[in-house]
């Protein structure tokens, strides 16, 4: 499958999103369904003036740091860009396993961790996505996600610095994320494979979401846009860790992204 395969489903689920809100008027409640099986959400945003200071420092970081970087990453061969997202991608799997199992989902545990062992092992490090190809498909548990299938509240929208839109709830979640170190006091090594991991997940991620922020971008209110896709799309993912099922709805409704 060809790296840019992900992102142009990213964008057509984003542009559905997008024109769904529109022609409701802008209200803050998505349809309870879709092509993609989008769920019912509320937005509460109780602190948009400050939200939208926040974005509009994330804007201008963005437009002159990050995307560049990720343009850039975008040129470099495709065998390259695959090999960084699977790398960082098996880093990142010690933490869909602990999600997994705190969300009670034993057969999505045993993938993420079947993954990162194979992909660990026979994979260099996870250059290769061996897993991927032995039928083992990747997906993606975070806290937030975790916090959702507890039925914890969404909360009020913050905006945090580069990391963007979340709901309260989301944002608690990737703050423990970022906290917890599964590779903490191993070593030197693996903490520097860990740090470069995380570097290249970044732009990776960053890279594959260029189609969806350029589109975003094309809207009156980019920060509106924003805010109510990111929404839609968490609901999306708290509903699949209630399903307790792999695979497909990451694929066609998540494009791929990364969020955590």
């Amino acid at each position: 499958m060809s790296r840019s395969s992900p992102a142009s489903r990213s964008v057509r689920s984003a542009a559905l999103v997008l024109s769904l809100l529109a022609a409701g008027g802008c209200s803050q409640r998505a349809p309870a369904s879709s092509a993609c099986g989008n769920t019912a959400y509320q937005v509460s945003d109780p602190a948009e003036p400050a939200n939208r200071a926040v974005f509009a420092f994330n804007r201008t970081v963005d437009d002159y740091a990050l995307t560049p970087v990720a343009r850039g990453y975008t040129q470099l061969p495709d065998f390259a860009r695959q090999g960084v997202h699977n790398f960082a991608s098996n880093f990142g799997e010690p933490k869909v396993f602990v999600n997994d199992l705190l969300q009670g989902n034993g057969e999505r545990a045993a993938t993420s961790l079947t993954r990162f062992i194979f992909n660990t092992t026979l994979g260099v490090a996870g250059l290769v996505d061996v897993s991927g190809k032995m039928g083992l498909s990747q997906h993606r548990s975070d806290f937030g996600q975790t916090f959702g299938v507890w039925n914890i509240a969404d909360g009020p929208i913050v905006e945090l610095p580069l990391l963007g839109s979340h709901n309260l709830r989301d944002a608690s979640g990737t703050v423990l994320g970022l906290a917890l170190d599964p590779f903490g006091g191993n070593s030197d090594t693996v903490e520097t494979m860990a740090n470069v991991a995380t570097a290249g997940g970044f732009v990776d991620a960053k890279a594959e979401a260029l189609p969806l922020t350029d589109l975003l971008r094309t809207w009156p209110d980019d920060y509106v846009a924003l805010r109510d896709y990111s929404a839609q799309r968490r609901s999306n993912r708290v509903a699949e860790g209630r399903a307790g099922k792999s695979g497909a709805w990451n694929v066609e409704c998540e494009g791929g992204a990364h969020d955590e």
